[in-house]
């Protein structure tokens, strides 16, 4: 059973910041590649909005490229998305992902709602 533990969401003003989180175990951890954040808004598909693989290596959604920074910290077990600049278009559902022993796993999920 692999479990992601998301936090991070919340309101916020359009230009302001939030920062995600996304915890899980050390075995699962060390296991998976790559990891990431998609998101959903309402009546849209989900989109990869950024992913890290085990060595470092980062890939952002173009429309967030220049604003959000994907990391992870090994000691922790954490994988985070830091939301500058954050805009309207923004505000969705954000979801862990990892995939880890050949299989897709997502978090439940932590709302962004960005106000105009």
């Amino acid at each position: 059973q692999v479990q992601l533990v998301e936090s991070g969401g919340g309101l916020v003003q359009a230009g302001g910041s939030l920062r995600l989180s996304c915890a899980t175990s050390r075995s699962i951890f060390s296991s998976i590649n790559p990891m990431g954040w998609y998101r959903q808004a309402p009546g849209q598909q989900r989109e990869l909005v950024a992913s890290i693989t085990r060595g470092g290596s980062t890939n952002y959604a173009d429309s967030v490229k220049g604003r959000f920074t994907i990391s992870r910290d090994n000691a922790k077990n954490t994988v985070y998305l830091q939301m500058n600049g954050l805009k309207p278009d923004d505000t969705a559902v954000y979801y862990c992902w990892v995939i880890t022993l050949g299989h897709n796993y997502w978090g439940q999920g932590t709302q962004v709602t960005v106000s105009s």
